[in-house]
């Protein structure tokens, strides 16, 4: 590995996710100076990246959440520039991104997912309520399409609730997802190159873990070991790295599910919630606590990140 590598770790931009991107971007950097690279932190909100042609990088960290980071608008960019970059590539990134999207790739090959609702802003009448909770059990959660860290966001469970929620979710997406509620345990499995990492399970005394639980919350907890047995662990594991290269990710990211308590049996209760490409890197964000557990620092952990990038690029 080269250490005179020059990294540009690409964080802020525009997204709803601004705020987190940029605490992300400055952890990275950070553990990649403490790695030996010379390091340079571009906020893609005021940097004009056609200029990063002339900036002789050799990596682009992206560090960028939501929209414009993890969409494939990024990646396409940086593909025209020319310049290397980390994660999946502009397919993985977009399929990935899109929630109804990839529910729809994981049931077509079998993956287990809740059922789920679409709802186009367009065509959408209050009266359809009734149908959709009917149709899901009586009550759901309400997800824009293409948002993350559970901004827009919403459970529902009458058609009062319901309409609310749509409208609220409609200023942030065109389409949005309407899905069977999940009574049960939420766990995330950081994935590295081709290694899923240990198994974290996240406990907040609030309705699900929203935005607040995520970012704000002193009470939301983090259990790594997380008391799944080694068989169920090794489950869990395999179901997320096929989630992970069922929607075309590359390199790393992390994979959410949710354990359906409703349902017997270990293998039928599993529920793949969504495949994030860049999710949060603070010293406190769950890959990292992943990573630490299986014996990376952050430092070790953006390095092994930056080497696999580079490898995939070699291909």
């Amino acid at each position: 590995m080269n250490n005179d590598l020059h990294i540009a770790v690409l964080y802020g931009g525009g997204s709803a996710e601004r705020e987190v991107s940029l605490k992300s971007g400055q952890a990275i950097a950070n553990g990649l100076i403490k790695a030996g690279f010379k390091v340079e932190l571009i906020d893609t909100k005021f940097h004009p990246l056609a200029e990063l042609s002339d900036q002789n990088i050799d990596l682009a960290f992206i560090a960028l959440h939501g929209r414009g980071g993890e969409d494939g608008c990024i990646q396409g960019a940086l593909e025209y520039l020319k310049i290397p970059y980390t994660g999946s590539d502009v397919l993985g990134s977009a399929l990935s991104l899109d929630k109804i999207r990839s529910k729809q790739i994981w049931q077509a090959i079998n993956l287990p997912t809740a059922a789920f609702v679409i709802v186009e802003k367009t065509s959408y009448q209050s009266q359809d309520a009734i149908n959709i909770l009917a149709e899901l059990g009586g009550k759901v959660m309400v997800k824009p399409a293409n948002e993350g860290s559970s901004i827009g966001m919403a459970k529902a469970e009458n058609v009062t609730q319901l309409n609310s929620a749509l409208q609220a979710a409609f200023g942030y997406d065109q389409q949005i997802l309407v899905e069977a509620w999940i009574e049960g345990s939420e766990y995330t499995i950081a994935i590295l190159g081709e290694q899923a990492l240990p198994v974290i399970h996240m406990e907040t005394p609030r309705e699900f873990y929203d935005y607040e639980a995520k970012y704000q919350s002193t009470t939301t907890q983090y259990h790594c070991p997380c008391h799944l047995s080694v068989e169920e662990q090794q489950h869990v594991q395999q179901l997320a790295l096929q989630a992970f290269k069922a929607t075309g990710a590359k390199g790393w990211g992390r994979v959410d599910l949710m354990r359906d308590l409703s349902v017997d049996g270990i293998e039928n209760q599993w529920r793949l919630l969504e495949v994030n490409t860049v999710p949060g890197m603070t010293e406190t964000s769950l890959v990292p606590k992943a990573a630490k557990v299986f014996g990376l620092d952050f430092a070790d952990l953006v390095k092994e990140i930056v080497v696999i990038s580079l490898a995939k690029q070699a291909v």
